[in-house]
């Protein structure tokens, strides 16, 4: 196989290749790992009981998962990251500020991984706790190195045989039942503040795709629909994510730690197999770390390329760029590894506050201003129709995070509209706000559309994004 040449250019139609069901298997197993289990268990551990979380869950994934696929079907359409995109709506320079905070996040994520997978690695190889981390971060580097082709294989393989001791885990800890009366959805089995609270973690996982999806599905033929790659990118992440959250709540109902260690408590559920089981988790969270290494990496080359005008990078480029992150990860892994639950919890929340009014913005841009209407070659030229930097779009982002702040809830800050309600609702506002004053400031776009550039666009009929299904 082949290492990854291409990074942040627009891939020409003849490059193009797989199938769109291609986009199912890799959202679907990336979220079929143990991480995805902690979200399911944080409701349990905050009060709530097992029936209320588990509607809560499952309408944050559903609400989440649309602006996840949204973004999902520009892919093939425009043939280029997600992040080069926001170049349309920030400016050429000024979509560095949005890269930025995405390229943070990321980081905080994939050092969050480290920290889960921490233990399951000491339980194949009998290393120390700093060793196993940097040892998980060393694997990330190399799988993320050879690019996008090995990721979509191991979403392959992992979507099968994930599923299958997921679903073992499941009858082992359902065959011995459930403590009486987590199911129960009386009025005082509902606690409102942090019914919503896991409504909101659930749908802050699932959102947190938004920024990288396209960079696995610009490979695909412009030819494909509109509507296919958003429904098997939807389905994808709404059945995997969906599936083990549950399954993490199942678990802490049961009174097992998911939180502490969720590779172990899945590994115990095998007597006799459990090395087998660590080999199948720690391949799990892998697969989701190296998507997050490539992505933070894709969006790092973003931001300084839109100063020079580059667009190709060269593998020795690329495989610094990426070891820099995986160096910073692993740092920040180690320092943060005792802390865990409260540290993962905040950065769960905090990129909503972040993330949200850009997907806000991108999306309006791209379904009711533009209709998928862009110059790829005018977002590698800060001299061109995108110009340097959009003022406007970020007083709109930056004013938006503002607006936010007295809805936030984190482990060391209260606003005071969160302490009336009871509970942070900022993804409301950080949705909303972005949208409506994006759209309204930009609305006579929409008579000077950007015609496609026939040299270096591919020739995607514009049926595609009117049939779309959404």
């Amino acid at each position: 196989m082949e290492i990854e040449n291409r990074s942040v250019e627009f891939i020409p139609e003849n490059e193009r290749y797989g199938s769109v069901k291609r986009l199912f298997t890799v959202w679907c197993s990336a979220n079929m790992q143990v991480t995805t289990m902690v979200i399911g268990a944080l409701g349990i551990v905050a009060g709530l009981n097992l029936g209320w979380t588990f509607i809560g869950l499952i309408i944050g994934n559903l609400i989440g998962s649309i602006f996840m696929a949204a973004h999902s079907a520009q892919g093939p359409h425009l043939g280029i990251p997600q992040m080069i995109q926001s170049r349309a709506q920030f400016g050429v320079i000024g979509a560095g500020v949005p890269l930025a905070i995405v390229v943070i996040a990321y980081i905080l994520f994939t050092a969050a991984n480290g920290v889960v997978m921490r233990d399951s690695i000491k339980a194949v190889v009998p290393v120390s706790d700093n060793n196993a981390i940097i040892l998980f971060g060393a694997l990330t580097l190399i799988v993320g190195f050879v690019g996008y082709e090995l990721i979509h294989r191991i979403g392959a393989w992992m979507s099968a045989i994930s599923s299958i001791i997921f679903t073992l885990a499941a009858y082992a800890i359902l065959k011995h039942g459930l403590p009486e009366g987590v199911w129960l959805l009386s009025g005082s089995t509902f606690k409102f503040a942090t019914f919503c609270l896991v409504v909101t973690q659930a749908a802050s996982w699932t959102l947190g795709f938004g920024p990288y999806v396209a960079d696995y599905s610009r490979y695909l033929p412009s030819s494909i629909s509109t509507r296919s790659t958003f429904w098997y990118s939807y389905l994808g992440i709404v059945v995997g994510s969906t599936i083990l959250m549950l399954l993490g709540a199942v678990m802490a109902a049961s009174a097992i730690d998911v939180t502490t260690d969720p590779g172990s408590a899945i590994a115990k559920l095998f007597p006799g197999y459990e090395s087998l089981a660590y080999y199948v988790i720690i391949i799990g969270v892998l697969e989701w770390n190296v998507m997050n290494l490539y992505s933070s990496y894709m969006s790092t080359v973003t931001i300084f390329t839109g100063f020079n005008g580059t667009s190709r990078i060269s593998l020795l480029t690329k495989f610094s760029i990426m070891a820099v992150v995986a160096i910073i990860v692993t740092v920040i892994a180690i320092a943060a590894q005792y802390n865990f639950n409260a540290y993962f919890s905040d950065i769960l929340i905090a990129q909503v506050y972040v993330l949200v009014p850009w997907s806000a913005i991108n999306l309006v841009d791209y379904y009711l201003i533009r209709k998928g209407r862009y110059s790829v070659p005018a977002m590698y030229d800060s001299e061109g129709i995108y110009g340097k930097i959009n003022w406007n779009t970020l007083f709109i982002y930056a004013i938006t995070v503002i607006v936010q702040i007295p809805f936030m809830e984190l482990s060391f800050y209260k606003g005071p509209i969160d302490k009336i309600i009871g509970t942070d609702i900022s993804w409301l506002p950080a949705l909303i706000i972005p949208g409506a004053l994006y759209y309204f400031m930009n609305r006579s776009k929409r008579l000077h559309l950007t015609p496609f550039d026939g040299t270096h666009l591919p020739t995607t009929s514009m049926a595609n994004l009117k049939n779309t299904g959404i």
